[in-house]
Formats: C-alpha cells, sequence, structure tokens
C-alpha cells in the first residue's frame, strides 16, 4: 500500500500538474480537492497519510481547514504548499499544525522530499525560509 496524499489547493491546472508529479513516484496515490471544505470532508471519509495544503482558498482557508482535519485525525502531517512566503503566513501555518512548508517556485523533486519529510516525523522547510520557520517559533 501506498503513502495516500490529499491534494488541496483551488486551481484545476496546478492541482492536475502537481498530481501527474506526484503520480512518478510509485508509492504515491493522489486524491484532490479543490477546496479547504472538501479536503477537511475527503480526509474525514478516508485519513490521508499527508495532506499538501494550499493556504488561499475560497470558503474555508487552508490554515482552517488544517486545524480541523488535525482535530479529527492528528496522525496525520501537512505539508503546506503556497506561494506565500512571509514570516507571518508561515508562523500562521506552523501555528495551525502543519509540519512543513514548501513555495510554490520550488522544483518539483523538492515537493516528494518534502512529503516524505514530514511523513517521517521531521519538519521540513524549504531553504529560502530559514528564518521563518518553527526554529523562530516562541
Amino acid at each position: 500500500m501506498g503513502i495516500r496524499i490529499l491534494l488541496a489547493d483551488d486551481q484545476p491546472l496546478l492541482r492536475k500538474a502537481l498530481r501527474m508529479l506526484l503520480a512518478t513516484e510509485a508509492d504515491l496515490e493522489v486524491v484532490e480537492a479543490a477546496d479547504g471544505a472538501t479536503a477537511v470532508r475527503l480526509a474525514a471519509e478516508s485519513p490521508p497519510d499527508v495532506v499538501v495544503m494550499d493556504l488561499n482558498m475560497p470558503g474555508l482557508s487552508g490554515v482552517d481547514a488544517t486545524r480541523r482535519i488535525l482535530a479529527d485525525h492528528p496522525g496525520t502531517k501537512v505539508l503546506v504548499l503556497s506561494g506565500l512566503s512571509d514570516e507571518r503566513t508561515v508562523r500562521d501555518a506552523f501555528d495551525a499544525g502543519a509540519t512543513g512548508y514548501v513555495v510554490k517556485d520550488a522544483a518539483h523533486e523538492e515537493l516528494a522530499h518534502a512529503v516524505r519529510t514530514v511523513l517521517a516525523g521531521k519538519v521540513y522547510l524549504s531553504p529560502g525560509l530559514g528564518g521563518a520557520g518553527p526554529a523562530t517559533l516562541p
């Protein structure tokens, strides 16, 4: 059985491209959600190993969806994938319970590596975000 990933992003083209990239890894199974509320529902129906979560989505934000998913499934890992890289946004994601943060301009190999890192119980932070990571959180 593979690693079950729930990919939540409101941009259909990006979501499909990410799914195709992740599908090149033989052990990764990807389910898609177009918004935060759908991500919460799908996580409740079949808890994923890792949620790859966009932050800016219509309706329920990625931060709020992260909180809800982790409240019901604390063993699930959440890896944020966002175009935002400011310290406040990164801090909010970790405060909500995310264990990793990847910026959307990262190389595609970084995403699979980040998924495996958070699944192993480690924190992942895109290299350019060094000053905004969990080590700097209060």
